[in-house]
This record gives C-alpha cells, sequence and structure tokens, in this order.
C-alpha cells in the first residue's frame, strides 16, 4: 500500500441504476466511498435514452452534493457498445461528476477514446498539457478488467490515460470469457487478480477495486462478502464492488486497518524515529525485525488510518514512549 493509494478511498465501489429515480434519490442519504451511476447492465438497452436523462438531471442539481459521498460516478456503456459517445456526450454535462467507470476495457484504444472526449468536452479540467490554472480537477477514470485480451494488455491499459485512477476485476464476464465456473474459493481468479493488483501497484494507481460478492442477503451473505474482503486484502486489493447498499458498510470497514493493525503501524513509526537518530537501520519490536519495507508499510497503514477517520495524535500520544528494541 503506497502512500498515494492511501489518498484516494474506494474502499467500496456502490453500483445504482439510473433508470431508477427512485434508487437515485434515495442514493442522497447513503455513506459510501464512491458511487457508480449505472448505465450498462443494470439498464435495459430500451430504457438506456431514459436513464442518461435521469442521471444527467439528477447531477445537475443546483443543491450541494452530499458530504457523506466524496467520489460521485457514473458508468457508462463500453466503447465497443456504440453508446459510449452518447453517455458520454450527457453525462460530461452534469454539475457533480468525479469519476467514469468504464467497462470492458480490453486494450488502450478503449481509453484514449474516452480520454479524447474529455479533453474535446472539457477542456478546462483536461488540458492537453499540465495547466497552473485548472480551477477543478480532472474527472477520474476507472477501468473495468473483464477478459483474457484485458489481462495481457494490462501494462498498455495502465499507461493509456494520464486520468486512470484504478482497476477494477469483473468476475462474471471474466468467466464468461474463459468458461470458467465461479466457485466459493474463487481460486480460478487467482491469476487474474493477482495481474490486476500487481499492475495497479507498478503504475501507481490508487485503487485495485475487487470482484462484486453475488450474495448479499442475510448474515450469511454478509458473512461470506467478508471473507471475500478480506481474502481481496490479502491479494493487494483496498476496494470492493457492491451491489446493494447492506454490502457497503462490511467493505468499508475490512478495508480499512484495524485497531491492532494501525496501533502497531504507530509504535514502528514512532519506535523508528528513535532508532533513525540512534543510527540503526534495522531493530526489533515485540521480537520482530523491522527494517525499511516494514518502516514503509507502517508509515503507508498511518496515512490510511487517517483518510479512514482515525484519531492519529491520540494513538501516537498512547505510544510515544515506544522504544526500538
Amino acid at each position: 500500500m503506497s502512500t498515494k493509494s492511501a489518498s484516494i478511498l474506494r474502499r467500496a465501489l456502490l453500483y445504482v441504476p439510473s433508470s431508477s429515480p427512485k434508487f437515485l434519490q434515495k442514493s442522497q442519504s447513503l455513506t459510501v466511498d464512491s458511487i457508480a451511476y449505472d448505465l450498462e447492465d443494470s439498464v435495459t438497452p430500451g430504457q438506456k435514452p431514459a436513464a442518461r436523462k435521469n442521471i444527467l438531471s439528477f447531477l445537475s442539481s443546483p443543491n450541494p452534493r452530499p458530504p457523506s459521498i466524496p467520489e460521485i460516478g457514473v458508468r457508462i456503456n463500453a466503447v465497443s457498445s456504440g453508446l459510449a459517445l452518447d453517455d458520454l456526450s450527457t453525462v460530461l454535462q452534469a454539475r457533480h461528476l468525479d469519476a467514469l467507470v468504464i467497462p470492458k476495457v480490453h486494450r488502450a484504444s478503449d481509453l484514449h477514446f474516452v480520454t479524447d472526449v474529455l479533453r474535446h468536452t472539457l477542456p478546462s479540467r483536461h488540458p492537453s498539457s499540465p495547466s497552473a490554472d485548472r480551477k477543478e480537477s480532472p474527472i477520474r477514470i476507472l477501468a473495468l478488467i473483464e477478459s483474457a485480451e484485458a489481462i495481457t494488455n494490462l501494462s498498455e491499459i495502465c499507461r493509456s490515460s494520464p486520468y486512470l485512477s484504478g482497476l477494477i476485476f469483473a468476475a462474471e464476464d471474466f468467466a464468461l470469457d474463459l468458461s470458467l465456473t465461479r466457485t466459493p474459493s474463487l481460486t480460478e481468479f487467482l491469476y487474474a487478480r493477482s495481474a490486476i493488483a500487481t499492475a495497479a501497484r507498478a503504475f501507481s494507481l490508487p485503487s485495485t477495486i475487487d470482484l462484486v460478492c453475488t450474495k448479499y442477503k442475510g448474515e450469511e451473505g454478509l458473512k461470506v462478502l467478508e471473507e471475500e474482503c478480506l481474502g481481496g486484502k490479502g491479494l493487494g486489493f483496498n476496494g470492493k464492488q457492491c451491489i446493494h447498499p447492506s454490502q457497503v458498510e462490511v467493505a468499508q470497514r475490512s478495508f480499512a486497518p484495524g485497531q491492532k493493525e494501525v496501533e502497531w503501524a504507530v509504535r514502528i513509526v514512532v519506535g523508528d524515529r528513535k532508532a533513525d537518530k540512534a543510527g540503526r537501520g534495522a531493530w526489533t519490536l515485540d521480537g520482530k525485525m523491522i527494517d525499511v519495507p516494514v518502516v514503509g508499510k507502517a508509515k503507508a497503514t498511518v496515512e490510511k488510518a487517517k483518510v479512514c477517520g482515525f484519531d492519529i495524535d491520540a494513538v501516537m500520544e498512547k505510544w510515544k514512549d515506544q522504544e526500538p528494541e
């Protein structure tokens, strides 16, 4: 976990159908790191024009954006579908828009297309060369990786746009592409998930968002969700796609540092300052060796904990007397 990845939180990315005005209005009361109003899979072909109008009206409201939703995005249709330009031409008029989720990104040219449209439609937010005078942040891009072709093209996809901010693994479409059967162990996706998480880190992308948990009802569904979140976290993912609001709390808790994890990281940071003053490059804490990579991970954990709302000053105060062993 890099410091850069800690600075953008997408522990949960919740999809909301744009075809439902009821769901759009209800979404305003949610607390979630990132929301993606959907124009793709949850919207039937005949509903797509109406869904575009719904989302444009909804995201152009003069009302202040909900403070409990830091990032507002829209998932458009795939570039290959022939619907992406109509989607972009509509949603890029919206007043409140931070991100675009692009499905079925198989190759770099898919994101070249989106980047060109962004620069043509909103040149002040997306200048062809960096501008110190830019008042608004550019719209960020999240790319859904859904095929074997995309896995083989990860390096060029990660280089394809300066606005690319993360990769998302779409397990169901990937399973369809490879004729796989999804199992509870998810081992059939191990290579693809590892490749996505590794590529995102290699190219310093802030987010790696894991597959949807298709079970979401009842205690059993939430248990499976938590297991999947912790498994994804162990592979290097830092967020989870959610298809129901009931999944958000579990995902955001699972992808935040735990209290014990934060205290351990703070102890390392405090101890390392003292070890550094004493000229010690490696030392021990509770019998475990602490060296540069361990310290780097601890610092990143502390930074992420700050963004997640931990009172780091209080934890620092608690462990201010920590000494390197």
